[in-house]
């Protein structure tokens, strides 16, 4: 594959950089010249028209090129190579080290193109080592390709070639180089597609298998572009700076027109990489709250509770705090459960006794225990608090998986459990209320004693 590549790239740099050979002017032959003393005095005015005439004929158009003076071009760049000189000139040792060069390098790539394959296929063995495989497999190619040329390279400077014949192949050298290089750098995109595609597989989200595409084809176009300027620039002297220079004031005028669609592309990049949320989880920006349905490169759309759909610009999601709550780990429920002051203390403890022995129990005691980076999170039930018309135990704990559904139905059940436990042991809920002391009320009977009835008793 690397042989016949060279052999290409050979032809193509021969037939790109033969030099241009001006046309030979080919004028028609003129009749018999007369002699001086036949022409006389009289033929000086046939001269002058003569001149005239050419004259004329210099200011007309000129005539394209026949085949005949292409000929001549070829001919003249092939005698400009010395190839005759070459071959009687060069001795027997130069010969051998051209062959011997150019044969090492065609059965040095050959070796390695064997060999690289061939771990490559050992290395597909274990689906761990795909990005390995890939590596190798795809590096197979260029490095024939580079052997083959610098062994050419090792043949010919053994050789007495003419000045033209070394830039020829100079160029056909320096081009078979850089092809193999940036061949080489090419493949390794796919390595990198590898290493991302297991990398997405990994990840539940839909927004890296959006990205993948995106990045794949954005360096592979990064690479040809760089490639395609960087052999114009060392290989045919091309003038790669003022090219650049003009893109660059077309990309400033063009960059200050779309600023805002600009900012809105690198927010999307932004989002891609920082990986802030992913769709279809449930954030919170800028009171939005809802269900991520689609990242774009200009805006990310999202679906509210209400079912309502927001277009958010990705400009704005990345120079704002975004609430991502589809990865909280749990879901923190804080209670504040009063009873009344007339409680006894023993009641009281035995409130706080009686919520705590709910949440450990059978039927509600496994999604209020969870582990999170290794720590079980318990419930937290103390009381904590006078208030202005109770007395209030708090109660703290954590549901998880966070299933919003399932802790409802959790807190659903907890709930009916505590209002039958409080009113078996006989402890009343407290509620913002005014109470009014009657001296008629049996269950909180009021003295009322005058003055004058407590002095008569004196």
């Amino acid at each position: 594959m690397g042989r016949y590549a060279c052999f290409g790239l050979f032809l193509f740099a021969f037939l790109t950089t033969a030099p241009t050979f001006s046309s030979a002017q080919i004028t028609p032959s003129s009749g018999s010249q007369s002699s001086d003393e036949e022409s006389g005095p009289a033929s000086s005015g046939d001269s002058t028209g003569d001149l005239e005439n050419s004259g004329d004929e210099a200011e007309g158009v000129k005539k394209p090129i026949d085949g005949v003076e292409l000929i001549s071009g070829a001919a003249s760049f092939v005698a400009d190579l010395e190839l005759e000189r070459l071959w009687f000139e060069t001795p027997a040792w130069g010969w051998i080290t051209f062959f011997s060069g150019v044969g090492g390098g065609i059965a040095a790539g050959m070796v390695l193109s064997i060999l690289f394959n061939g771990i490559a296929s050992r290395f597909r063995q274990w689906e761990a080592k795909e990005a390995l495989a890939t590596f190798f497999d795809k590096l197979s190619g260029p490095v024939c390709l580079l052997a083959i040329s610098i062994g050419t390279a090792i043949g010919l400077s053994a050789l007495p070639l003419s000045e033209s014949l070394q830039y020829v192949t100079g160029v056909l050298i320096a081009l078979a180089i850089l092809l193999a290089l940036f061949w080489g750098l090419l493949n390794m995109v796919a390595v990198l597609e590898v290493v991302l595609t297991r990398r997405v597989k990994s990840t539940e989200g839909k927004l890296d298998d959006q990205a993948l595409p995106l990045i794949r084809r954005s360096l592979r176009v990064f690479i040809f572009i760089l490639a395609v300027l960087t052999i114009a620039d060392n290989v045919f002297g091309a003038d790669v700076g003022a090219a650049l220079a003009g893109l660059g004031i077309a990309g400033i005028a063009v960059s200050l027109a779309a600023q805002d669609s600009l900012k809105n592309l690198f927010g999307s990049l932004t989002i891609l990489f920082d990986d802030p949320f992913q769709i279809g989880e449930r954030i919170v920006f800028q009171g939005h709250d809802g269900i991520i349905e689609k990242v774009g490169f200009r805006s990310t759309k999202l679906r509210t509770l209400t079912g309502h759909l927001v277009t958010i610009p990705n400009s704005a999601i990345v120079n704002e705090s975004v609430e991502n709550i589809g990865r909280r780990p749990t879901i923190r429920r804080l209670m504040n459960i009063g009873v009344t002051y007339d409680t006894p203390t023993e009641k009281l403890q035995e409130g706080v006794k009686i919520i705590r022995e709910l949440l450990d129990s059978d039927d509600l005691k496994g999604p209020v225990h969870p582990t999170v980076d290794g720590d079980t999170r318990d419930p937290i039930v103390y009381f904590t608090e006078f208030n202005a018309d109770n007395l209030g135990i708090l109660v703290v704990y954590w549901y998880g998986p966070p299933d919003y559904v399932a802790y409802l139905e959790h807190g659903h059940r907890f709930n009916l459990a505590l209002l039958d436990r409080f009113e078996e042991a006989g402890i009343e809920f407290a509620f913002p209320t005014e109470t009014l002391m009657l001296a008629g009320d049996t269950k909180r009977e009021l003295s009322v004693k005058m003055l004058g009835e407590s002095l008569k008793q004196e």
